[in-house]
């Protein structure tokens, strides 16, 4: 009985290290940022995932502020707010996606800025400036963005401001609307996916010809030992519908990373006040922007108008 308590012991002994190998593995290469060279460096798994034409803006030629706020964890997160010609209260907090930074943000900055906004461009916690060793896929962010949200109506009690989020941005603003941030009285989403886990699940099967089990589960209790979170707390679909925010949804039908249904099923649970829904023909995944330009900001800016 001793012996086969003893193997028994030992067995799950490697069954554990097992599972915190794999669930290391992959959390490491899809969720922590730096490298021996560069503490900066996205995720590895940026260079199979974004696409390699997708490059930083440059700078909007107005006048800007450096930003710092501290995040419930104890981080250090940095922004860059660009004011436009003429004092106003309106403002946007404009959320980049997975392995990018603000600098992505700036071409949407531009716009908003012409509409006379006032646009705060936040590195997002484990990107560009701000401190961060894992990217949380929307959860944590989206608590960090409540926060930017609550710095602006320290400068702006009477600020009407929008969150706009591509991609993990656009997961981190539907999260964050189910936290009824003061001030926010609308939210555009572009392209953000129903659950984290759902799609790297998928990613799993296109780049490694994994199934989902065992690999999931070990990445899901790893990530909460490692980030506080676990993956499956990204969940944008059960966000939206807590939620009450005005919410536009954006998604390319060409979109080849998150796919197109998963705007239907956003769209569809959501509980918000007021909802519409802008399909890009033929765009792919954070493009629509690119893709029809005129049509994109048209849109956001009619159905903002009215909470302005």
């Amino acid at each position: 009985m001793r012996r086969f308590l003893a193997a028994l012991l030992v067995l799950l002994v490697f069954a554990a290290g097992a599972v915190y190998l794999v669930g290391d593995y992959f959390v490491g290469y899809a969720l922590r940022r730096g490298t021996a060279d560069n503490p900066k460096a996205s995720p590895a798994a940026c260079a199979r995932i974004v696409d390699p034409e997708f490059v930083a803006a440059e700078r909007p030629d107005a006048r800007s502020e450096a930003w710092e706020i501290q995040s419930a964890d104890g981080l250090a997160l940095r922004g860059i707010c660009f004011f436009p010609a003429q004092e106003s209260h309106r403002w946007a907090i404009l959320v980049h996606g997975y392995g990018c930074t603000k600098e992505f943000s700036w071409d949407y900055a531009e716009e908003y800025l012409k509409q006379g906004y006032n646009v705060l461009t936040p590195d997002l916690r484990a990107s560009g400036e701000s401190d961060g060793t894992y990217l949380t896929m929307g959860t944590k962010e989206g608590e960090d963005i409540v926060l930017w949200a609550e710095k602006i109506l320290q400068r702006d009690p009477d600020a009407r401001i929008v969150l706009h989020g591509v991609s993990m941005g656009a997961a981190t603003v539907m999260m964050a609307s189910a936290l009824h941030p003061a001030g926010v009285v609308a939210v555009v989403e572009d392209c953000g996916y129903t659950s984290a886990y759902t799609m790297f699940t998928e990613q799993l099967e296109k780049i490694f010809g994994l199934p989902e089990f065992p690999v999931m589960p070990c990445v899901d209790l790893v990530s909460r030992f490692k980030m506080g979170c676990a993956l499956s707390d990204a969940n944008p679909l059960e966000s939206v519908r807590r939620a009450s925010l005005p919410m536009l949804f954006i998604h390319g039908d060409g979109d080849q990373l998150v796919p197109y249904g998963m705007m239907q099923e956003l769209y569809d649970a959501s509980s918000a006040t007021k909802k519409e829904a802008l399909t890009v023909i033929g765009a792919g995944h954070a493009s629509s922007k690119a893709a029809d330009p005129e049509k994109y900001f048209q849109k956001i800016f009619s159905f903002l108008e009215p909470y302005m």
